[in-house]
């Protein structure tokens, strides 16, 4: 099933750090072989100051070989580098750890600089020695304190990059110390520090780095977006109501766009979030928060995308839900389910310990598209339909209808072993509601575009980017 596996595609939109956990996970499926994981970390780690992993790695790949002695010429360096970076940092902090400057100080950043270098004679060059060691921390794995040490920075620096710089590395680090309720609220501080400027310096130093110099503004935060697509992976997979919140997130017109356009992989997390999320938004299972009506009609909005971008990308998960809401075909639907379930979900990062849950959404989904085409439904085989036996299918089903709303109109004959549907028709004026929704803002959304200047225009077809975004919104 290494096929299936997504790694290769996300490592390369992810800092070298976040990296770790995936090449470690895939140590574990076995997709790989040992060795070929074991280089991948290898290569990774010798690019920061870990060196004592690094040097495990090597031993590992290399037994017998002498270590480089680069490994003690670098450890050297950076035990000096970090006394010095310390001392520097330590003189800031000592200010402004002060009761009375920490009471002095205003929401203001420039009257927040003008204080402190009147009365404590601290310069913004100084203060960027909090910017200088919290990455250097961050580089030889210590991401608690990294975080402080970027959080302290930020408050205080008025660098609009090195501030930039600091989001990515702060959510990088609560991210690795798996802090997911301060990192969903940096993730959220990100989102908008993107989506509010238009530098070229948005994907921050490691980003910028890894995808070059950026000149455009609009590619610039269409490169930024798809970084924080990746990166936001991590948080809402683990925060609890982190499904629900992707939903919210990707399906924006702004980042359903940057995942077309540039990661369309991403409709398999995507997909797997809405199907998660069906039974919170068919009333089966009560959630936090109320759920918004783009999370309760997210199904039919991916299957619209999937059936767009799948000249593109197609797995079991986006094909699951294209076989059913699309093609109708329950046996395909099933063979699909089986192969994301088993092959696909078993050994994703992110998706693995969902593996139960979803098989059950998924049953849901089967089901109440069944039923919702059905009449009278044989038990038997809608059983089958769900990989279950029949004994196993009858006590599924019959939970699923006194849980669900379909308890009013139906009904079980277990002589005949059949479900009978007694379900009323659909208002027409209902009907018409559901074809139309959203016809008035696609309506406006199309003149605007039509009616744009002949010079404008051109201008779009130069930046397709931004003409789809707009086009979208």
């Amino acid at each position: 099933m290494a096929q299936y596996d997504l790694s290769k595609t996300l490592i390369p939109y992810l800092d070298r750090h976040l990296s770790f956990p995936l090449l470690a996970h895939l140590g574990e499926t076995g997709l790989f072989p040992a060795e070929e994981v074991t280089v991948a970390q290898y290569e990774l780690a010798k690019g920061t100051n870990m060196f004592d992993y690094a040097k495990g790695l090597f031993e590992g790949i290399y037994p017998g070989e002498t270590v480089p002695a680069e490994f003690d010429q670098k450890r050297t360096n950076a035990v000096s580098t970090n006394e010095r970076l310390q001392q520097e940092a330590q003189a800031v902090l000592d200010v402004i750890e002060n009761p009375d400057v920490a009471q002095a100080l205003r929401q203001d950043k420039n009257q927040n600089l003008q204080y402190l270098k009147d009365n404590y004679n601290l310069t913004l060059d100084q203060i960027t020695a909090l910017y200088n060691f919290g990455q250097f921390q961050y580089s030889y794995g210590n991401y608690t304190g990294a975080a402080d040490y970027l959080y302290h920075f930020r408050v205080l620096s008025t660098d609009a990059e090195l501030n930039t710089s600091a989001h990515w590395g702060k959510l990088a680090s609560d991210i690795l110390t798996g802090r997911w309720d301060v990192a969903l609220e940096e993730l959220n501080t990100l989102r908008d520090a993107i989506d509010t400027r238009s530098a070229p310096s948005l994907l921050g130093s490691t980003a910028a780095q890894a995808q070059g110099a950026v000149l455009d503004p609009a590619l610039g935060q269409l490169h930024s977006r798809t970084w924080v697509v990746h990166w936001s992976l991590f948080v809402y997979f683990n925060h609890p109501q982190g499904r629900t919140l992707l939903l919210e997130t990707f399906l924006s017109p702004t980042y359903l766009n940057t995942i077309q356009t540039s990661c369309p992989w991403v409709l398999r997390y995507l997909a797997a979030a809405a199907i998660l999320s069906r039974k919170a938004a068919a009333g089966l299972t009560t959630p936090a928060t109320p759920l918004s009506p783009r999370v309760r009609h997210a199904i039919r909005e991916i299957v619209k995308v999937i059936q767009t971008e799948e000249y593109q990308y197609s797995d079991p998960v986006t094909e699951f839900l294209r076989e059913l809401y699309v093609e109708f075909d329950f046996e395909r639907a099933q063979k699909a389910l089986s192969e994301a379930v088993d092959g696909v979900l078993a050994n994703d990062f992110f998706l693995g310990e969902f593996k139960d849950e979803f098989l059950d959404c998924a049953r849901f989904l089967v089901s109440e598209a069944y039923v919702r085409i059905h009449g009278r439904v044989d038990i038997e085989n809608l059983s089958e339909r769900l990989n279950l036996s029949q004994e196993e299918g009858e006590k599924w089903i019959v939970n699923l209808i006194r849980e669900s709303r379909m308890g009013a109109d139906a009904k079980i004959d277990l002589e005949k072993n059949v479900i009978d549907i007694n379900r009323p028709p659909q208002p027409v004026y209902q009907t018409v509601i559901e074809k139309t929704r959203q016809l008035a803002v696609r309506t406006q959304a199309l003149g605007v575009a039509i009616g744009r200047p002949p010079q404008q225009a051109q201008q779009q077809q130069q930046k397709p980017d931004q003409a789809q975004e707009v086009l979208v919104n």
